[in-house]
């Protein structure tokens, strides 16, 4: 058989479902063997979109996506998405094409050592060689990118090499994997300093998103008695309607989550790492931090955890909560005097009437009208401050956040993949009108996708977060704005729906409307960001100083 057709063959062994991507001529040996295979080629506008969608797919399912270009330009358009899974630890194979190896006659035309470029953006990346390496090869890109800590992954597939012929010789996927344990004296330490703690904490991370590690924490919380935080990629293991639930960790300093942080002595850090921005964890001499992880701690100058329990993170915790019991000496008063004053100040502003709309009525009007089980996709920007602050996600997977690369651009795509994950429910993708417009043009994939998905885009006409940060700096505002098409009529242009709400009550029952009429939908609405200063400055401070 032809070796693309093995290639494809031993992509349905895998599991593969959907392949996205843009063709190109140096893989169109691979395109054709997709033809009368099992898997569903979703062709996009731009290979970072189909990158994003792949990553999305990885992130929601633990499965890796796929993702495809041709060489050159194609493969260099992957770059962002690489980082972007690799950071994030989100599963993604990606597979370019190249020029024939034995022998080409078209120069240096096009070519670029894309396995030595993807070499530090990926856990594995190969150039085939050989066709009967396949299944190998590609056994071992599915493995390393799925096994902890998951991400991403590339494989090279030359046009000589695709048209080859070989046997065929499938390598099927490991049916069970033993995932380690911990050390039994490493969690004999955890469990003496949280026990003798006065005042513990637990921080939930991005790598607790595990369906075993989400029911594992639940009941460790329900047990002890612990209040928690999360990290922005940390929302929806533990249902943020916990009556423990502290907050999230939006902010880098100076939060109510980081008056609580700063009063804990002990800090059970579970599923957390540096590539996710940290809160600033470390006063050294004055606290222990625990670390909870599959792989050890990467050392900064805002972490170095005194102990480290390296394992399954489920059965870490499941072992913690056995060797636990609550403690009459731990004090949590503080700590509720803390989530006090933070659900007081997120109640603030959320029937404000301003128009354009403040973001606090944007996040909890969106809120109100979403299912438990919707799925909302952020863009990076100003709103996913706010999003992370105030929107209360009460499933895991729930609030898709990028706070590991924080791209832009990601919103979108990453929505029109949770909606192919789970075609049942509600996707709202959220994006600035910034982050929108790198990826504006896979509008016309999800209109011919005939998804049905909402688009909110929130227009400010600038970068809102980075115009924040130039005033935070005491600069004047200056090369932040730009201009913007008619989004209604862009849309329409694509064959989805456009709105534009006239004001804050309009918002509400706009949503709740293009969610009932079905199809693609995008709410051109204008936020007003001038609060930001305030509110995420001086009044957080001002009422985190009086807790």
């Amino acid at each position: 058989m032809k070796a693309a057709a093995l290639f494809v063959k031993a992509l349905e062994a895998e599991g593969v479902h959907s392949i996205f991507g843009v063709p190109g001529e140096e893989n169109l040996d691979l395109v054709e063997a997709l033809r009368d295979s099992s898997i569903r080629l979703i062709v996009t506008r731009h290979e970072q979109a189909a990158g994003f969608m792949a990553a999305t797919w990885g992130r929601l399912t633990g499965e890796a996506g796929v993702a495809l270009s041709t060489l050159g330009p194609g493969a260099t358009n992957l770059v962002t998405a690489a980082a972007y899974a690799q950071l994030g630890a989100m599963p993604m194979l990606m597979i370019t094409g190249q020029k024939p190896i034995r022998e080409h006659k078209q120069g240096l035309f096009q070519l670029v050592d894309v396995v030595d470029m993807m070499q530090p953006l990926t856990k594995y990346t190969r150039q085939l060689v050989s066709a009967a390496t396949i299944p190998a090869r590609i056994r071992e890109a599915f493995r390393r990118a799925e096994e902890e800590r998951p991400g991403a992954v590339h494989l090279e597939l030359p046009e000589d090499i695709a048209r080859d012929s070989v046997e065929e010789a499938i390598l099927l996927p490991t049916e069970y994997a033993r995932r380690p344990s911990p050390d039994d004296a490493a969690l004999v330490q955890a469990a003496e300093a949280i026990s003798k703690a006065r005042h513990p904490i637990l921080m939930i991370g991005a790598a607790a998103n595990r369906q075993r590690t989400t029911v594992a924490l639940r009941a460790f919380i329900d047990k002890l008695g612990i209040p928690f935080f999360t990290t922005q990629m940390g929302k929806g293991v533990i249902d943020e309607d916990h009556p423990l639930w502290l907050g999230n960790a939006a902010l880098s300093d100076g939060d109510f989550v980081h008056r609580a942080i700063d009063a804990a002595d002990a800090i059970v850090n579970v599923g957390h790492d540096v590539v996710e921005k940290p809160p600033f964890l470390m006063r050294k001499g004055r606290r222990t931090v625990i670390h909870i992880n599959f792989s050890s701690a990467e050392v900064d100058a805002v972490y170095f955890p005194q102990i480290e329990v390296v394992g399954d993170i489920a059965h870490t915790v499941e072992r913690l909560t056995d060797a636990l019991q609550a403690q009459e000496h731990w004090n949590f008063s503080f700590f509720d005097r803390v989530r006090e004053a933070f659900h007081k100040q997120l109640e603030e502003h959320a029937s404000d009437d301003r128009f354009p709309m403040h973001p606090v009525r944007v996040v909890d009007d969106t809120r109100s009208f979403m299912p438990d089980d919707a799925v909302l996709c952020l863009d990076n920007g100003m709103y996913k401050i706010w999003y992370a602050r105030y929107y209360r996600a009460r499933q895991p997977n729930t609030i898709l956040l990028d706070n590991a690369l924080a791209t832009m651009g990601a919103g979108l795509p990453s929505a029109m993949a949770a909606k192919m994950v789970y075609p049942e429910r509600k996707v709202l993708a959220i994006c600035g009108d910034g982050g929108f417009m790198m990826n504006a043009q896979e509008l016309e994939t999800a209109v011919r996708l005939k998804l049905d998905l909402v688009i909110l885009l929130l227009r400010d006409d600038a970068y809102g977060m980075i115009r924040w940060k130039q005033a935070e700096m005491g600069y004047a505002d200056y090369g932040m704005t730009f201009g913007n098409p008619d989004f209604v009529k862009f849309a329409e242009a694509h064959g989805a729906h456009g709105h534009r709400p006239g004001s804050a009550g309009a918002f509400l029952p706009t949503l709740q409307r293009v969610f009932d009429a079905g199809g693609v939908h995008l709410i051109d609405l204008a936020i007003d960001y001038s609060d930001n200063h305030r509110i995420l400055n001086e009044e957080i401070r001002r009422l985190s100083a009086a807790v």
